[in-house]
């Protein structure tokens, strides 16, 4: 991937090889359709999504995968046999292979616990804002 000035998701996506394109749509929808209300934005040059200022989840794509960023801790616990058949880095990266169908229902299952764990550390933050107020 040469170009590295991505303003959108729609100019990522684009930017791929066309194999990858399609795979990466469907990534894109079950993110988005988990997570609707949820801003996509380019972070670190690849698509990311926001709520409430917390980043909930990133994707990106490869030339054998794709992946899914951050997958870790009580994630990999959570979804265990789920995960059992791709790779889980432990670095945070999960990767699909772009030979096999897009699992779009456990990349959902995946985005809503992201997204809950996104909401209660901004629920954390705040309160934690709110104790240093009152003293």
């Amino acid at each position: 991937m040469a170009r590295t000035d991505f303003k959108s998701v729609d100019a990522y996506i684009a930017a791929q090889p066309e194999a990858v394109r399609d795979t990466l749509e469907q990534v894109r929808s079950a993110i988005r359709k988990a997570v609707p209300k949820a801003a996509e934005v380019i972070a670190y040059q690849i698509p990311a999504y926001r709520i409430g200022g917390q980043t909930v989840v990133f994707f990106s794509g490869w030339k054998e995968h794709y992946s899914l960023y951050p997958i870790a801790g009580p994630i990999i616990e959570a979804f265990k046999d789920e995960l059992a058949p791709y790779e889980v880095n432990n670095k945070g990266t999960l990767r699909f292979p772009l030979d096999r169908t897009v699992p779009i229902g456990l990349i959902g299952r995946l985005t809503k616990f992201l997204a809950k764990e996104a909401a209660e550390r901004a629920e954390a933050k705040a309160a934690k804002k709110a104790v240093g107020k009152k003293k």
